[in-house]
């Protein structure tokens, strides 16, 4: 093993002034990447600022092979994120991240992959454990161990990992493009739920069915003999629940009665993001709901719940609820101004067909998910056989090759 320092320069990022700053491009200013502008995914340079090309060294324009390191940050879970360069970048970046530059004794696509290792994340969580302001210095890079490798299996190992993060890309791409999909189809069936250009039939969502505020957090009763979960706020997403962090509290009979979840309830946000939504679909057994969420159960005679959850989604993020309040501001959706919604209400049979394709897509999505979960679990496996030296190659690709087999083309015509 040796230090990561006989193999890298570190770079440090420019400071600069306020006044120095431009947010459009003019002629002889170049981009500045920040720490915000790493994402997991790549680059979201969608916000970037420009600075004049003469407040830029020549070692601070990032090349092809560099690794950009974000290097400070108030937010743990910033500090440590990183992207590869796979070719030259005409811009910079600031002092808040810092370049990883490769030398000729390191493949710069094997240094890539050692920076998405467990290794190299437990690292950096043991050095901002507890830390406030996160900083990386030059020594805590400079003094990561990594096994010596011959240019070769160097070339190997990134090969590899990078065939399986292409594959990890691939299915989280064929993800986004079901729910597109799902997007597009139910424009395509209903238009836009808030302009209603297809003339559908208003309803009060109190004329669709009943709903209540789950119940309020006692502090007294997170102790006691019946302790069951609950779902919070942040448990609701659009269209699934994240159960991995639930809590508990004391629920009787009564609550049993009043706060218990059926299959096919709908369960919505409060506050935060409000109208956030999904369909309860008894993913536990005995589960219960708190105050912060609105319980909603749908006569399904007249509204069907796959239905109401894809158009309350498009109804809030294309302002449905800015409308129906006016002016005022909203930060909560009460009961009372719930049950005053008017939505639009088209045919059951067309809400049936539509909650048919919803039915086929998401059973569709619950492969890929299953398949990016694997898929992860090997990358994980690899990586850290890899940097531990005990990598066999060809057993290696073998399972990539197993995992890249083909996912299927979903034919979007057969569904409807």
């Amino acid at each position: 093993m040796n230090r990561l320092d006989k193999y890298i320069k570190q770079i440090r990022g420019i400071s600069y002034n306020p006044k120095d700053i431009s947010e459009v491009q003019l002629e002889d200013y170049l981009p500045i990447l920040k720490a915000n502008n790493i994402q997991e995914n790549g680059l979201e340079t969608s916000k970037l600022i420009y600075i004049h090309k003469s407040k830029i060294k020549e070692e601070q324009l990032i090349k092809k092979g560099d690794l950009l390191l974000a290097a400070s940050s108030g937010s743990k879970d910033i500090v440590g994120k990183n992207v590869f360069f796979e070719n030259d970048f005409n811009g910079s970046f600031g002092a808040f991240c810092k370049v990883v530059r490769p030398n000729q004794n390191i493949y710069p696509r094997f240094l890539s992959v050692f920076f998405k290792t467990p290794l190299y994340k437990r690292h950096i969580r043991s050095l901002i454990q507890g830390v406030n302001i996160n900083n990386l210095r030059n020594e805590d890079i400079d003094s990561l161990k990594i096994p010596e490798f011959s240019q070769q299996e160097q070339l190997h190992i990134a090969n590899l990992l990078c065939k399986a993060e292409n594959l990890i890309t691939q299915r989280k791409q064929s993800i986004a493009l079901l729910d597109e999909f799902l997007k597009s189809t139910f424009l395509e069936m209903f238009g836009d739920p808030v302009r209603n250009e297809k003339g559908w039939k208003l309803k009060l969502l109190s004329d669709c069915g009943k709903s209540r505020l789950g119940k309020m957090l006692d502090a007294k009763q997170i102790i006691g003999n019946n302790l069951k979960p609950y779902l919070r706020n942040s448990n609701v997403q659009w269209f699934s629940f994240k159960l991995d962090d639930l809590l508990e509290m004391d629920f009787d009979e009564k609550d049993k009665l009043e706060f218990s979840l059926k299959y096919g309830d709908i369960l919505m946000c409060e506050g935060g993001e409000i109208g956030r939504c999904a369909i309860w679909k008894n993913q536990l057994q005995d589960c219960y709901f708190q105050k912060a969420i609105h319980r909603i159960r749908l006569n399904e005679e007249f509204v069907l719940p796959a239905y109401f959850v894809y158009m309350f989604r498009l109804y809030t993020s294309n302002g449905g609820l800015k409308i129906y309040m006016g002016a005022a501001t909203i930060s909560h959706l009460t009961g009372e101004n719930l049950k005053k919604l008017k939505l639009p209400i088209p045919p059951i049979e067309l809400q049936t067909q539509f909650a048919q394709i919803v039915g086929k897509t998401e059973a569709l999505k619950v492969q890929y998910q299953n398949s990016l979960q694997e898929l992860e679990n090997l990358y994980g496996s690899l990586s850290q056989r890899a940097f531990r030296g005990e990598l066999t190659l060809k057993h290696a690709e073998e399972q990539v090759l197993m995992a890249a087999e083909p996912e299927g083309k979903y034919q979007a015509n057969s569904s409807k």
